[in-house]
């Protein structure tokens, strides 16, 4: 199983080692620092963390860690050029799967400029991005991401993230790939079921986002053990369990 969206440096080895135990052989850490910076060094400090320290304390317990780098909104007050500079080199590197997590929380200037920037960067270099959606407003927020995507970006190259029962109508026909976020006060595995009953499994991630609020590590495993319990295919559960995002990822 892969969860395709985590926050590993808010999380404990022995979350890893619970996940890796109970199935999960790979999971992408995205960039998010939870608090309002202006000091670009110390964003930097961050990513490179993200990509040195907790790809190794994930591997110590068995957990496959891949990264995603990138400015997430709340962290747009900070000046870009130095992260922008290591970006390109990690891409370059290949050091990372994609640029992420990015995207748009309270519509103000700079995150509308450093959103649209990393959308063009991945156009250049032919990247995948992962994009947030927030929790407040996530309808208006979704309706301008829609609008500004295509704009500057193939909509293959883009998961759109945290999608929830409530927005998967106004995306469901684009050509995104869709992240369902099963995680307290976000999203119940029975909720995700639904969506996938209803839209079927090719577009679909799952990912529990475990960071610094309320997360459980296993939701991803809770998720498809439900679709087992239930009888679907198990050609459908494996598309949403880590053959889609195997292929979207490039991960295989």
């Amino acid at each position: 199983m892969i969860d395709t969206h985590i926050h590993a440096d808010s999380r404990s080895g022995e979350d890893f080692k619970e996940m890796y135990l109970a199935g999960i052989n790979t999971a992408i850490t995205c960039s998010f620092y939870p608090y309002k910076i202006e000091n670009e060094i110390v964003l930097l400090n961050h990513l490179n963390r993200i990509l040195e320290l907790d790809t190794r304390r994930a591997s110590e317990y068995g957990l496959d860690l891949k990264v995603a780098l990138g400015i997430h909104p709340t962290n747009s007050d900070v000046k870009t050029d130095l992260i922008f500079e290591n970006l390109y080199r990690w891409i370059e590197n290949k050091e990372i799967v994609a640029i992420g997590e990015i995207g748009l929380e309270d519509l103000t200037e700079n995150e509308l400029i450093v959103f649209k920037k990393q959308l063009d960067i991945a156009n250049e270099t032919n990247s995948k991005v992962i994009i947030h959606t927030p929790r407040k407003n996530k309808k208006e927020v979704l309706k301008e991401i829609l609008n500004i995507v295509p704009q500057h970006l193939d909509e293959k190259q883009a998961v759109i993230d945290h999608i929830n029962p409530n927005i998967v109508e106004d995306v469901i026909n684009a050509d995104y790939t869709l992240g369902l976020t099963v995680q307290p006060q976000k999203m119940t595995e029975i909720e995700a079921i639904g969506i996938l009953n209803e839209y079927g499994f090719d577009k679909f991630l799952l990912n529990s986002d475990i960071s610094n609020k309320a997360s459980d590590p296993l939701s991803v495993v809770k998720t498809v053990r439900e679709l087992q319990r239930q009888g679907y295919e198990k050609s459908e559960i494996e598309k949403v369990s880590h053959k889609n995002a195997e292929k979207f990822f490039d991960l295989i």
